[in-house]
């Protein structure tokens, strides 16, 4: 280790959490404390050039291919480094937040790969962060059980070669984390992460044959790639393992990165392991990018916008030819359904949805796919198993008939279907639901039988923000304004409160809940994120 450790970094304002010192060690303290002096201040430049970028969106209501990346796009001579056999077979991924119970069920679920959620799916109080990386742990050395305090039902791993691979997806670049301050200052969410993470485990990875693997969240940008691949340097010399062993895969979740996918795996090009479709922040954030842009970026309900609609069609195609024309896997979106235990009529209808949406994604040349729930991954399987049969992957399909121009990505207007009163009334549903959960520490939450995470809320207010401030007219003859969305909250809210009873309303956060959502949707600032104002108002 060639630096010498600076100051270790303070643990301020959090109760102590049992087995927290096996995590917060010194040695891991002071990496992490190195990688926040060395790339905190790039990561800040990185977030105002994000706001630099989306004034200039404001201003021209466009986006194209980067001029100044020309050169990497022509070249067809370079790829990324091939995949380690931990991560060539990918055909189905479940993803889920780090809790005992989940680790051992995503780790036991049949899915070739376990997304281990640190963002999207976990709120981030300090048990969440803390023992989440106790858990993973526990799980690469085999000390972990669980079992269930109201059903007593007991949870073990099974043998170590039917666990699902592990690829820890950290918080995004935007995210602190005030539990942790360095000379006075919170460390980004994303470095305290990734630091814990990759300190402890990665050469315990090694050993049992993987590596440290990532998602890396809310990417807007191939400079923002090039930061992770120089931490990813700088972490292997760091802990002495070969450069080129991490590896990470990139959630083309935002409508910038969607126009550097090729610049992006370019950056990465020695750790890159593919590119994945995301969907609710994906228009989340062509809604916070075209806010201003006319009612031809008006998006409708987003139950409306499947990934058959034109402009997603063209994101998705593209994503598959740009991974496969550069070795990297395609990895497609979230089957979100949760099966009831009661309603076996539910369940086919939805389980055959599933289906449909994991042949198309199979069929299209995509060479795995996200689930939700363990239930959901032998549909997933057979959809996938079907065409690629004993292939781990179809990166020999280079899909070379997929033409896209910079204008199909944001033909938002080629969509038939308009806003609605009750995609209005879904939108407060919903957003107050997941809000409520999120305030508690619960980042993925079962609401209307579909497992809703972050991405959920943000499209949620994203859209009814979007709908007033466009003066949207709904079937109903009603319009979108501050006095309606209030009007349907305090509808909801009462809704909720006759649901589920007076007791259980006064021990949840939902007055909370609706104020925040009724704030970041009417606000005439636009909050970049939810999860900033939730933040503050997280305990924990």
């Amino acid at each position: 280790m060639s630096a010498p450790a600076p100051s270790p970094l303070a643990v301020v304002e959090a109760e102590p959490l049992p087995r927290q010192e096996e995590v917060l060690t010194d040695a891991a303290l002071a990496f992490v404390a190195e990688l926040h002096r060395r790339f905190t201040p790039r990561r800040d430049e990185l977030l105002a050039r994000r706001a630099e970028r989306r004034a200039e969106i404001a201003r021209t209501s466009t986006l194209d291919f980067l001029p100044e990346t020309a050169a990497v796009r022509a070249d067809d001579s370079w790829r990324v480094a091939p995949a380690p056999a931990a991560l060539n077979d990918r055909r189905v991924e479940i993803t889920g937040p780090t809790d005992r119970k989940m680790t051992i069920n995503a780790l036991n679920s049949g899915a070739k790969v376990w997304l281990a959620d640190f963002e999207d799916a976990s709120a981030p109080t300090w048990e969440n962060v803390v023992l989440g990386q106790v858990n993973l742990i526990d799980a690469y050395t085999r000390n972990i059980d669980f079992t269930d305090p109201r059903s007593g039902k007991s949870y073990a791993l099974k043998a170590a070669d039917e666990l699902a691979t592990v690829v820890m997806r950290p918080r995004g670049w935007h995210l602190e984390e005030r539990h942790l301050t360095f000379e006075g200052r919170p460390v980004p969410g994303a470095l305290v992460d990734f630091g814990l993470y990759f300190f402890h485990n990665a050469k315990r990875l090694i050993e049992l044959g993987k590596g440290p693997y990532f998602y890396l969240p809310k990417t807007e940008s191939h400079l923002e790639a090039r930061l992770w691949n120089d931490i990813f340097v700088f972490a292997q010399d760091y802990v002495g393992i070969p450069q080129g062993t991490v590896r990470a895969t990139v959630l083309i979740e935002t409508i910038t990165a969607a126009y550097e996918m090729e610049e992006i795996l370019y950056e990465l090009r020695d750790h890159a392991a593919g590119l994945n479709a995301g969907r609710w922040d994906y228009l989340f954030s062509i809604v916070k990018n075209f806010r201003d842009g006319g009612q031809k970026f008006v998006l409708p309900d987003r139950n409306a916008v499947t990934m058959t609609a034109p402009f997603m069609r063209a994101y998705t195609e593209l994503l598959v030819r740009t991974c496969h024309k550069r070795g990297a896997h395609a990895i497609g979106g979230m089957a979100a359904f949760i099966p009831s235990r009661k309603d076996a009529e539910v369940n086919k209808v939805a389980f055959e949805k599933v289906k449909a949406d994991k042949d198309r994604e199979a069929g299209d040349g995509f060479d795995g796919s996200w689930v939700a729930h363990p239930d959901l991954v032998p549909i997933a399987m057979a959809s996938f198993d079907a065409v690629l049969g004993d292939k781990p992957n179809q990166k020999d399909r280079l899909r070379e008939d997929v033409s896209v121009a910079p204008g199909d990505l944001i033909a938002i207007d080629s969509l038939h279907a308009k806003p609605t009163y009750d995609g209005l009334r879904n939108a407060v549903q919903v957003g107050t639901r997941y809000i409520e959960a999120w305030l508690r520490g619960l980042g993925a939450v079962a609401i209307f039988n579909l497992m809703e995470d972050a991405a959920t809320a943000e499209i949620s207010r994203s859209q009814i923000w979007q709908w007033i401030n466009a003066g949207v007219v709904f079937e109903n003859g009603e319009k979108a304004t501050p006095e309606l969305a209030r009007k349907v909250a305090a509808e909801e809210l009462a809704a909720i409160r006759a649901e589920i009873g007076e007791e259980a309303f006064a021990a949840g956060k939902w007055q909370q809940a609706h104020d925040l959502l009724l704030h970041v949707s009417l606000d005439a600032d636009y909050a970049d994120f939810l999860t900033l104002p939730a933040y503050d108002q997280l305990i924990g």
